[in-house]
């Protein structure tokens, strides 16, 4: 959730790590902060605010150094104020370092280090990492060893010693680090976002490791005294792809940017000849395939709705029952034998720390493993016994978009190919296919909906409170667009299957509530036609998302959006797109931050 950052070359660290900081903005943060060692010392700088804050404090009070280390901090342990951002120092300030994740044994550590004489002056777990460094002998990375040795908890860590200049020790566990490697210069990072102006050369750290950075190299060892080769992975990303363009706003470049990146997530994988399709990643050969029993489906916020699209589309082309469950939940069950079952773990950034954990405990229940990710190398890619990379390019909104849309057609890939090897027919598998491969221009055609919304958004905007309603393979997304109103506007909304609304929230309806209703033509249909006529009947402002060239509508809802039509399996990466565009203008309306919404981040590396 916080991103780390670090620099050791020959150049001034402050600006580069400055900027690599304003690429970070996009995880969500409250607090910022960098320190740069220049052989004689350390200077450290923070603010409570954003990184341009940070920026003007460093044009009044700068530092000089070619080696640093920087933060965004995302509050868990203490408010956000300047003493509990990061970097962290001892009580003699020469040491300095940068923390993602939490010690969960913060307090009796605290304790202990008091006792002996240290000085702890903030509220956060972090500050006794700096003291236990204190305390140990040795080189910097002897010293971190020893102090990581003593905790308990996860850590993607930075650190710099004036006693031990010229040097950065990075170590993880739980907690994403990566090192970039440049032209006789080093980086270090939570997301490669932060590294990709300079390299596209990433090492990715395991959890255990304990890397060594100096201007002539960088090693990779253990909390013992292991070292491991480990080869750089090249990185696909554009640079331009994380740049705003002429957008005004990251989520409305991403929203628009959706025909394109369906169209990524499908090239090369689609055979429609054979009616199959090509996921060699997958690792999963026919037999494989024959002997499942069931598929589970594991996710957090987004990645869950479109696990419960995914329920729809699996069970329908594999004939295998499909359950979803929330990733977080799902590793504190009581455990259960998952023999012959097809465990799909869902995240963006392939580092939700809440999915990972689920994955293993799958894993260790006997279930192989597939990962859904974005991020090429990512921990969840990694570990996972095969995946789908979903090819969707840097997604910087904090309010997904673009990957739920590639994270659906990623699952219409993957039904296809395990139901193939299930007794799907070829003519069944064709049509789903040819149907998949028009979906860009149906997307592309919902997205010119964007002149109704505005109008619509202005009307909606002073709303408290909203409702969304689906049924079927549509009410994951009444749920997604309840989530990204929320998300992004701060109204209260709630998703919920349309006939379930009689069972408790039809007590809210009354004129001042708009009610969304997902409503393409399908087979159950007249079954959400129904449930409009219970809202209307009680004065709910009704807007309702439907199918071109239905007219049933336009007497019963008070505005109504037309999508493409499509068949019902693939309706939800049609029928999200007016959901988000509405999210979009309405937050922009209410002069809300859209891309970096208040308390949230965009990759949820702590549980």
């Amino acid at each position: 959730m916080c991103g780390i950052v670090g620099y050791i070359g020959s150049r001034e660290a402050g600006p580069i790590l400055l900027a690599a900081l304003h690429r970070l903005e996009y995880r969500g943060y409250d607090s910022a902060g960098i320190t740069a060692e220049n052989g004689e010392g350390l200077t450290t700088r923070k603010v409570a605010g954003r990184v341009a804050e940070l920026s003007q404090y460093l044009a009044d009070r700068p530092v000089r150094g070619t080696a640093g280390i920087a933060h965004t901090r995302w509050a868990t342990h203490g408010r956000p104020t300047p003493g509990n951002a990061h970097p962290h120092v001892d009580c003699t300030g020469r040491i300095a370092l940068v923390h993602n994740g939490i010690i969960e044994n913060a307090e009796l550590l605290r304790e202990r280090l008091v006792q002996d004489g240290h000085y702890c002056t903030t509220e956060t777990d972090t500050e006794v990492l700096t003291h236990l460094i204190e305390e140990a002998d040795g080189p910097l990375e002897e010293r971190v060893r020893s102090a990581l040795a003593q905790v308990v908890g996860t850590y993607g860590l930075a650190v710099v010693s004036a006693d031990d200049p010229g040097k950065i020790v990075v170590a993880r566990q739980g907690s994403p680090v990566l090192l970039g490697i440049g032209a006789g210069e080093y980086f270090v990072a939570s997301d490669a976002a932060a590294v990709i102006e300079h390299t596209r050369s990433v090492v990715y750290l395991d959890d255990g490791d304990i890397a060594v950075l100096t201007r002539d190299g960088y090693e990779i060892g253990d909390r013992g005294d292991g070292h491991h080769a480990r080869s750089a992975l090249a990185l696909d990303w554009d640079p331009e792809a994380a740049s705003l363009g002429s957008y005004p706003h990251f989520m409305l470049k991403e929203i628009c940017e959706q025909p394109l990146t369906i169209c990524e997530t499908l090239r090369g994988r689609v055979l429609l000849a054979e009616g199959d399709a090509r996921l060699d990643g997958l690792n999963l050969d026919p037999g494989d395939c024959q002997r499942l029993q069931r598929i589970l489906i594991l996710g957090c916020g987004t990645s869950r709705h479109a696990g419960l699209v995914g329920r729809h589309i699996l069970a329908e082309l594999t004939g295998l029952p499909v359950d979803v469950e929330f990733a977080s939940e799902f590793r504190h069950r009581p455990s259960v034998q998952l023999g012959n079952t097809l465990t799909i773990v869902i995240s963006q950034s392939g580092e939700t720390a809440d999915t990972l954990e689920a994955l293993r405990a799958a894993r260790a229940a006997g279930s192989r493993s597939v990962g859904l990710v974005n991020v090429v190398g990512s921990t969840i890619a990694r570990e996972a016994d095969g995946g789908v990379f979903l090819h969707a390019g840097p997604e910087i909104g904090v309010a997904s978009t673009k990957a739920f849309t590639s994270q659906i057609a990623a699952l219409l890939l993957v039904g296809v190919y395990v139901g193939r090897r299930r007794g799907l027919s070829g003519h069944r598998a064709r049509d789903v296919l040819h149907e998949l491969l028009r979906v860009p221009d149906h997307v592309r055609r919902a997205l010119a909906l964007e002149r109704q919304i505005e109008p619509l958004a202005e009307r909606y905007a002073s709303a408290s409170s909203a409702l969304y309603l689906g049924r079927g393979i549509n009410f994951p997304v009444a749920l997604e667009g309840a989530l990204k109103l929320k998300e992004i506007s701060y109204i209260h909304a709630e998703g919920y299957p349309a006939a379930e609304m009689k069972h408790g929230p039809i007590a809210l309806v009354d004129e001042s509530l708009p009610v969304v209703f997902v409503a393409p033509t399908d087979a159950v249909y007249h079954k959400v036609v129904a449930n409009m006529q219970e809202v209307k009947a009680r004065s709910g402002q009704i807007i309702a998302i439907t199918t071109e060239g239905n007219t049933e509508l336009d007497r019963l809802a008070d505005h109504v959006l037309h999508v493409p039509a499509v068949p019902p399996l693939l309706s939800p990466l049609v029928t999200t797109i007016p959901l988000q565009l509405l999210a979009y203008y309405i937050a922009v309306q209410r002069g809300c931050d859209v891309d970096r919404p208040r308390n949230l981040a965009k990759s949820v590396t702590v549980e």
